[in-house]
């Protein structure tokens, strides 16, 4: 893998970017609009696989820590009680719509940690996710294809 590809990958795995960060990248970068796509998409969808396996792991693990059980454990118990129904309202729906909607702090990380304190369905919650990565990649592609075609109304190539 080349390190256009390799760094599209990357970007589309850490939280702060995703596919925000990813698409512009790869497809700045001069790989095919398909490839970024496929690379971005590929690498966002894995992030709920790592994410509920992780999120599961280091919980039990820390559950064992009097202080973190007392602080999280209670915060994550309050999370599911007070927010549990408003979330149970929107459903699946509501997180496709958080995950895929390219705004600050949401995204599969955010998605998938919410999924993870409230207690949702893994199954149900990956499909949400993945649903919303498509549709956030379909909206960061249109934003970029716009913005590129309006650049060029402000801008001459210049040709060396």
């Amino acid at each position: 893998m080349n390190r256009v590809r390799l760094i599209t990958a990357l970007l589309s795995i850490i939280p702060i970017s995703e596919l925000r960060g990813a698409i512009p990248y790869g497809y700045l970068n001069n790989l095919s609009l398909s490839e970024v796509l496929i690379i971005s998409v590929f690498f966002n969808c894995l992030v709920p696989v790592f994410g509920f396996f992780f999120l599961s792991t280091l919980h039990n693990l820390f559950m064992k820590i009097g202080v973190y059980r007392r602080v999280i454990g209670t915060l994550i118990d309050r999370a599911r009680v007070n927010v549990g129904a408003k979330v149970q309202k929107y459903g699946m729906l509501g997180l496709m719509l958080f995950v895929g909607i390219p705004l600050p702090i949401t995204g599969a990380w955010t998605g998938t940690l919410g999924a993870w304190v409230l207690g949702l369905d893994r199954k149900k919650s990956f499909l949400a996710i993945v649903l919303g990565v498509l549709m956030a990649a379909a909206i960061v592609t249109a934003v970029l294809l716009t913005g590129s075609q309006l650049a060029g109304l402000f801008t001459k190539q210049v040709t060396v």
